[in-house]
């Protein structure tokens, strides 16, 4: 049976390459629309923590990523509902090309194969900066590349002038495609980038919301927004069967029965340093009992009263290692949560406050490790295994996950490993010590529920 929510109109925003404009236009289109009275559901292709980000401040809601790797294609219909439930539209944005995936897997977790997943059109955001009438040789080989994939219009980004503009139009209505869009360079809308992408909103404050603002404003200016409303409007229904993912039912509390005991506490890291999580992850640790509390490790001096397990996820603590250094206090909590057994699970970022030093600097100390930057970047997706038995999952325990990072961490691996990666590379990699589990992976604890579940419970017995 068909979700009455399985009709909300939706447009996925692609590109043939990465730095075409995307993110500009995905996340101003949600600040247009927003700015219209719409309740815009914001949705993110692949395993980007950043651009979620700056589309929860077009939006006023939560950013979710929609990864077909991560989480099976299965899931990427029910995510995308669970996210849209309510929304008067939806705006995904893609990832890299139009067609470009998992390496090696062909569509996997491309633009393209979530799209036809949710039977959504497609908008093409097309860099016209360096060309004219070769624009319509490239939108037709992505108009024509896979019929399944429809395209129901063109964006042109960083034109030059109204001639040039005249030129690209007259090229792309030859191939038959409208253009919804036209957008001059605009040196506003430019979000600053480091080592691993953009900036995020975080880090950035009144900045960013003044980048969203002219985001908005320029696609409201720039584009057909009746046009691109109309054509989300046409996607019709999603495939039969699909219906909004749910984390599981809220426990009810009866706090004046005496044998019920109190929710545990687990208190989730925050705040500029640790700016990557999923929505789900937090809802999930929710929906198996947990009372759910945000600290923010540059800030807090210790941590939340009562914190029964901790979750530490990823980000940039090498931007920050002075002032995550400085916290002694906090640095001290940490550790002694860790040693008295209690639920850790941190990935990446929270694997390297975990170490004994991070460039140099004094760290948590709960690993026998150091961390440090790196010229060499460690990007991709990873098929991976349990090793060891942990406050996650059990041994033998299967996961997809995603590495991101510039860092390096010595040893790599711990006696007790976390992950044993299956793919593309064999080897082991991150550390289970007591109820610690530390490792570079970022997992979707969707795809896996039972890593909440399990998680909550090691808070209650620990």
């Amino acid at each position: 049976m068909t979700s009455p929510d399985s009709g909300v109109p939706r447009l996925v925003i692609a590109a043939p390459s990465s730095g075409s404009g995307k993110t500009t236009v995905a996340t101003g289109l949600m600040a247009a629309l927003t700015g219209r009275g719409l309740a815009v559901s914001p949705h993110k292709v692949g395993p980007d923590y950043i651009d979620p980000g700056y589309h929860a401040l077009a939006t006023g809601r939560v950013g979710r990523n929609l990864d077909a790797y991560l989480c099976g294609p299965e899931l990427v219909g029910p995510l995308f509902l669970h996210g849209a439930r309510g929304c008067d539209i939806a705006v995904v944005e893609g990832v890299m090309g139009l067609y470009d995936g998992a390496a090696g897997e062909g569509e996997l977790a491309s633009t393209a194969q979530v799209a036809k997943l949710l039977r959504a059109p497609v908008v093409l955001v097309v860099d016209a900066s360096s060309q004219s009438r070769s624009v319509a040789a490239l939108v037709h080989g992505f108009v024509s590349w896979d019929p399944e994939v429809r395209i129901g219009g063109v964006i042109l980004n960083k034109v030059a002038s109204e001639r040039h503009e005249a030129l690209l139009r007259e090229a792309v209505d030859s191939v038959g495609v409208p253009v919804l869009g036209v957008l001059r360079r605009a040196a506003s809308v430019e979000t600053p980038s480091r080592h691993l992408g953009l900036v995020p909103v975080a880090e950035r404050g009144s900045e960013a919301v003044d980048a969203v603002t002219a985001m908005g404003a320029q696609v409201a200016a720039g584009c057909d927004l009746e046009a691109l409303v109309g054509l989300a409007r046409a996607a019709g229904p999603l495939p039969g069967g699909s219906a909004p993912w749910t984390p599981g039912p809220v426990p009810i509390h009866h706090p004046s029965r005496s044998v019920e005991k109190s929710p545990p506490r687990v208190a989730v890291a925050g705040g500029p340093a640790f700016t990557f999580s999923y929505a789900e992850h937090t809802e999930l640790l929710a929906a198996a009992g947990a009372e759910v509390v945000r600290f923010d490790p540059l800030r807090d001096e210790e941590l939340p009263e009562g914190t029964a397990g901790l979750v530490i996820g990823g980000g940039f603590p090498e931007v920050y290692a002075s002032e995550l250094s400085a916290n002694e206090g906090l640095r001290k909590s940490v550790a002694e949560l860790a040693l008295s057994g209690a639920p850790v699970a941190a990935e990446c970022a929270g694997l390297l406050y975990l170490c004994r030093e991070l460039d140099g600097l004094p760290m948590c100390g709960v690993l026998d490790a150091s961390a440090r930057m790196s010229e060499r970047l460690t990007l991709g997706y990873r098929d991976a295994v349990a090793v060891s038995d942990s406050a996650l999952a059990g041994a033998g325990t299967r996961m997809r996950g995603h590495e991101f990072h510039r860092t390096v961490v010595e040893p790599g691996a711990g006696a007790a490993p976390a992950w044993g990666m299956r793919a593309p590379e064999r080897r082991v990699e991150g550390f289970v010590e007591r109820g610690v589990h530390a490792s570079y992976l970022h997992t979707h604890w969707a795809a896996e529920p039972g890593v909440a579940r399990r998680f909550v419970e090691r808070c209650r017995t620990s």
